[in-house]
């Protein structure tokens, strides 16, 4: 049976000491760093499957750390949620726009985020036994390896962008609703921003163009291959 890694990273020792006991108690296997380019380093290292990461932090913040772990490709299936006081829309957007998947403000309470986490594993478990394909003309999505080839270049997608491109890819030229993509990507107990969605939506955009992603407005995306 798969033991899951978590990544527990916060200046405050006293947030990585409280998280990690509720996170060992539930049966994670919990890795620490006390700031980005420790997070970056033990990524690298440690390759854990979720990544709790502060957002201010000496040395290295958690949005550049989490830009690196992206663009370095050191852990391309890790979820990554930023873990912090600041609520501010441009802290959050800069936070998935470094590849960041689900923001949550400070304070923390343990008993909800071990709700979120446990929710997440969940699906990742369903995710980790299913092995299938979908291929286009100039896309090929592969779910047993988490790849994307797009006009013979091999993309590595962060984690929520793959499923969104799988969930979408799966439904060629059918609209899925907001609340359908957010309950089939995020999962029914993960709360997150209105515009978390269309942050993905953009960067998929970004990367396989944007012919194939259609705005039906008010009610969702379709996948137009």
């Amino acid at each position: 049976m798969k033991h899951y890694k978590i990544l527990v990273v916060d200046d405050d020792p006293d947030i990585v000491e409280i998280l990690t006991y509720n996170l060992k108690i539930d049966g994670y296997d919990v890795i620490n760093a006390f700031n980005g380019k420790e997070a970056v380093k033990k990524t690298k290292l440690f390759v854990p499957d979720i990544i709790l990461m502060d957002v201010m932090m000496p040395v290295m913040n958690g949005i550049e750390a989490c830009s690196i772990i992206r663009e370095k490709n050191y852990s391309a299936e890790s979820i990554i949620i930023f873990l912090s006081a600041r609520s501010e829309d441009f802290t959050q957007l800069a936070a998935f726009d470094a590849g960041g998947d689900d923001y949550i403000t400070k304070p923390v309470k343990p008993k909800i985020l071990l709700k979120k986490i446990n929710s997440i594993v969940k699906r990742l478990k369903k995710f980790d036994n299913i092995s299938k394909q979908i291929q286009f003309e100039k896309i090929k999505i592969d779910r047993s390896t988490y790849t994307v080839v797009f006009d013979g270049v091999e993309l590595t997608l962060p984690r929520k962008e793959f499923e969104l491109l799988f969930l979408l890819a799966s439904h060629p030229s059918e609209v899925i609703n907001r609340n359908d993509i957010m309950n089939k990507v995020w999962g029914p107990d993960v709360i997150v921003g209105s515009r978390t969605i269309d942050v993905h939506i953009r960067k998929l955009r970004e990367k396989i163009g944007d012919s194939y992603f259609k705005t039906v407005k008010g009610v969702g995306y379709k996948f137009t291959p």
